[in-house]
């Protein structure tokens, strides 16, 4: 049988519809808005809420947290290549028993490491053990912040010395990276959030407190499977490199979970591609008729960093304007499917775009409409990130 071809056209079509973007297919509430992208990223706080709101324009602020500290339908968890995902609750077992696990064995034998390069003990692994121990027995306490916990336990309270002679070395406080590697373990989560909802000042709780009764974490391979069916389903057709970059695992650990869920290979106009076997029938009625949209999406929304290999979305060229040399995405603006350029606040809190290649006329309507929905959104409120891109850098429009 021959491989069945899946063209550039065809993909940002599923995009526009599966990440709720095309008009008729909005997504309803933050869970489906969090289920369709299998997880949102949350390392910028605003990241979650203004993506739901991309996808689901109808829902406010406030239904963004019932859903994360009330309902606790969707959860906080550091997962992938060490960054804070929110997740399906439904899903977190999958992320506990592989992608978790991993970083939190990373962030075990760095800690280690620094505890005793730093000769703070020439013993870690008991010295890891009691602050554990430590943590979870005042936190069962009460929920805490980063900075009570540090003073309630105050073995954590100290700086090691980390990348000596780089521009990122010196002392660097040990109590965060003993609360992210726990973090990590599923043993304790970022709890209802103290600030304001474009910041994070979360408390510290639990994590068995905060679902109740958990569900037992499946095992790697188990747990990657469900991970990379989510991702071909909200990001497929994809590349191997694709998904061993968004998971920040092995080669073999992708190609063993394409195995486990039946991956159908692909062709796409960059090489080899998978996807379900089940999108893989329906491609044709999946991507039939497409009405045109437009998007605002703010800094590393899950769609601008859901591929390592972006060139059917995003023009190379586009690159060093909308995304940091560390490779995280700025707000990007899309037609169509495309990433046509990016948008920024001024001091007023009014939102511009900037095109980064020629639009026809009706698009950049669309995208003029978005950004005076996003800013009535908004009603005033400035974003401030840590990530910002060149586009995001400019000066107020005069």
């Amino acid at each position: 049988m021959s491989r069945i071809e899946v063209t550039d056209q065809q993909r940002r079509i599923l995009l526009g519809r599966r990440h709720g973007f095309e008009p008729g297919h909005r997504l309803a509430d933050v869970e489906s808005v969090t289920r369709a992208m299998t997880a949102l990223h949350a390392t910028e706080p605003a990241t979650v809420h203004l993506a739901v709101r991309a996808r689901a324009p109808q829902l406010t602020v406030a239904d963004v947290d019932s859903a994360l500290y009330d309902a606790r339908s969707v959860v906080k968890q550091l997962a992938m290549r060490r960054t804070l995902f929110v997740f399906p609750r439904d899903l977190l077992p999958a992320a506990w028993g592989s992608a978790s696990a991993r970083v939190a064995e990373q962030e075990r034998k760095r800690v280690a490491k620094n505890l005793l390069d730093d000769r703070v003990t020439d013993d870690p692994e008991t010295w890891m053990a009691e602050a554990r121990e430590q943590v979870l027995a005042v936190l069962r306490e009460s929920s805490m912040s980063a900075q009570q916990v540090r003073e309630a336990v105050p073995m954590i309270d100290l700086k090691v010395s980390i990348a000596a002679g780089t521009k990122w070395g010196g002392p660097t406080p040990i109590g965060p990276r003993v609360l992210t590697w726990l973090g990590a373990r599923a043993e304790i989560v970022r709890g209802v959030n103290g600030g304001h909802w474009r910041t994070s000042r979360p408390a510290w709780t639990p994590m068995e407190e905060w679902l109740g009764e958990l569900a037992r974490p499946l095992d790697e391979a188990a747990g990657y499977a469900e991970l990379v069916r989510g991702w071909l389903h909200a990001f497929g057709p994809g590349s191997e490199a694709d998904l061993v970059w968004w998971l920040g695992a092995t080669k073999g650990a992708v190609r063993r979970a394409l195995t486990d869920v039946g991956a159908v290979e692909v062709g796409l106009s960059t090489g080899v591609g998978w996807m379900l076997p089940d999108d893989l029938d329906s491609l044709a009625d999946d991507t039939a008729d497409p009405t045109p949209w437009a998007a605002l999406l703010p800094t590393l929304d899950p769609t601008t960093m859901g591929w390592r290999e972006r060139d059917f979305h995003l023009p190379p060229a586009h690159v060093p304007m909308l995304f940091d040399r560390a490779g995280n995405g700025g707000n990007t603006a899309w037609v169509d499917g495309r990433v046509v350029g990016g948008w920024f606040q001024d001091d007023d809190a009014v939102v511009h775009t900037v095109l980064l290649e020629e639009v026809p006329a009706d698009r950049r309507r669309l995208l003029e409409a978005e950004a005076a929905r996003l800013a009535e959104w908004l009603d005033g409120l400035r974003i401030a990130n840590v990530y910002q891109s060149q586009v995001m850098k400019q000066l107020p429009l005069g």
